[in-house]
C-alpha cells in the first residue's frame, strides 16, 4: 500500500479525471441538443441532470462513510461514472440520457465527498489553503482539458463518451493500491447528535463559506451548459466554442496555487473578496465585448483566473471555520450548496436567454457574483472550537 504522500496525488489525480468527465459532458451534450432543435429552455433544463444527482446522493453519504470509510465511497462512486459514461452511446433519448447524467451525478458526488472529506481532515492549517489548492487545481485542468472532447464530434458522436469512460477507469483503478482509513469521531459529544442536528450546527457556522461553492457550481455549470447555446446564436461556430469555453478552467488552472497560498497568509475572506471584485470586471468586459472571439478568449481567461478558485478558496473557508469532527457534515453541506448553484445556473440561464434575446448572457452571472459578494462582506466570522 502507498503512503500518505502518494495518497494525496492519488486524490487529486481522481478529482482531476472527475472534473474531466463533467466538463465534456456539459458542453458535449449542449451541443448535439442544440443542433437536434431542442430547446434553450429544454437544454438548460436537462443539463441539470447531474447535479440533481449529486444533490439526491448527499445528504445519504455520511453515515456510511464512517461505517465503510473513505476507499469504498470512491469506488463506488467510480464504477457508476464509468458505467455511465459508457452506456451514453447506445441509446440517443432524451429521457435515458437523463438518467445517465444522474447517475454521473451520484458517482462524481461519492467521489469528491470521499476526496474532500479525506484530503480536509488529514491537511495542516498552515498548508490547506494550498493543499486544497491543488485539489481545485487538478479539477480545473480536468475541466479545461474536457470541452475539447467536442471536437471529437466530427469524427463520431461516440468516442468522446467512450474515451473519457476509459481514462476514468484507468485513474480510478489506482485506488486499489490506497489503505481504506475513516473519518475522525473522537468528538463523542457532536457524533451524539443527529444527522440533521449535526447539518444545521455546520450550517449556522459556516453557511458563509458555503457560498463560494454555491458560486462555482453556478459559474461551471451556466458557462458549459448555456454558453454553447448562447454562443451559437450570436454567430460563433462550434469549433470555436470548444477552445473558448476551457479558457475559464484554464485561467483557474494559473492561479489557482498562488491564490490558495495567498489566502494562507492573508485569510481567506479577504482573498475571495478580491477575487469576486475581479471577476466582476472580467465578466463586465466580456458583456460588453461578446462578439469578438479574441475578447472572450482573454475574458474568459481573466474571468476563471479570479473566480475560478472559488471552490477550493471555500473550501478551505469552511474548513478553518469547522471542527474536524463536522467536516463530513461540512463537505456534504458545500456539494449540496454547490449542487444548487449548478442545477439554478443552466435552468435559470437557459430560461434568460430565452425570454432576453438581446440582453448579453454575462449580465445574469454579475448579478450572482453581486450577492455573493455582499454576503462575504458583511458577514462576520464565528468558528466552532473543538476542545
Amino acid at each position: 500500500m502507498v503512503n500518505a504522500r502518494v495518497r494525496y496525488w492519488i486524490l487529486i489525480a481522481i478529482v482531476g479525471i472527475s472534473g474531466f468527465s463533467q466538463g465534456m459532458l456539459l458542453p458535449l451534450i449542449a451541443i448535439i441538443l442544440e443542433q437536434a432543435g431542442v430547446s434553450s429552455s429544454v437544454n438548460g433544463l436537462h443539463a441539470t441532470a447531474l447535479y440533481i444527482g449529486i444533490l439526491i446522493a448527499s445528504p445519504f453519504m455520511e453515515k456510511p462513510m464512517q461505517k465503510v470509510g473513505f476507499k469504498p465511497i470512491i469506488l463506488i462512486g467510480g464504477v457508476l461514472v464509468f458505467i455511465s459514461l459508457t452506456l451514453f452511446p447506445f441509446w440517443k433519448a432524451l429521457s435515458f440520457w437523463f438518467i445517465l447524467r444522474m447517475l454521473v451525478g451520484i458517482g462524481d458526488q461519492m467521489i469528491h465527498f470521499g476526496t474532500q472529506t479525506w484530503i480536509t481532515t488529514t491537511v495542516s492549517a498552515a498548508s490547506r489553503g494550498r493543499r486544497i489548492a491543488f485539489y481545485g487545481l487538478s479539477f480545473a485542468l480536468g475541466f479545461s482539458i474536457g470541452p475539447l472532447m467536442t471536437r471529437l464530434l466530427t469524427v463520431n458522436e461516440a468516442l468522446p463518451f467512450l474515451l473519457s469512460a476509459f481514462l476514468s477507469f484507468l485513474v480510478w483503478a489506482l485506488m486499489f493500491f490506497v489503505k481504506n482509513e475513516w473519518p475522525d469521531q473522537k468528538d463523542t459529544t457532536i457524533q451524539s447528535v443527529s444527522s440533521l442536528g449535526r447539518f444545521v450546527t455546520t450550517l449556522k457556522i459556516s453557511w458563509v463559506a458555503m457560498l463560494p461553492g454555491f458560486g462555482y457550481g453556478f459559474l461551471e455549470s451556466t458557462l458549459n451548459g448555456v454558453f454553447p447555446i448562447y454562443g451559437l446564436r450570436i454567430g460563433h461556430d462550434v469549433g470555436m466554442l470548444s477552445l473558448i469555453i476551457p479558457c475559464f478552467a484554464f485561467g483557474s488552472v494559473i492561479l489557482q496555487f498562488p491564490l490558495g497560498a495567498l489566502s494562507d497568509r492573508f485569510g481567506r475572506k479577504n482573498v475571495l473578496l478580491i477575487s469576486l471584485l475581479a471577476g466582476v470586471l472580467s465578466f463586465t468586459g466580456a458583456a460588453l465585448l461578446e462578439e469578438s472571439v479574441l475578447s472572450l478568449f482573454v475574458f474568459f481567461t481573466l474571468s476563471g483566473m479570479f473566480v475560478g478558485s472559488l471552490f477550493s478558496l471555500g473550501m478551505s473557508y469552511m474548513t478553518d471555520l469547522l471542527p474536524t469532527s463536522l467536516l463530513p457534515a461540512g463537505n456534504i453541506m458545500y456539494g449540496i450548496c454547490f449542487s444548487i448553484g449548478s442545477i439554478s445556473g443552466p435552468f435559470l440561464g437557459g430560461i434568460f436567454v430565452q425570454l432576453f434575446p438581446n440582453v448579453s448572457f454575462f449580465y445574469f452571472i454579475l448579478i450572482v457574483i453581486f450577492v455573493i459578494f455582499g454576503a462575504l462582506y458583511f458577514k462576520k466570522d464565528v468558528a466552532l472550537q473543538e476542545g
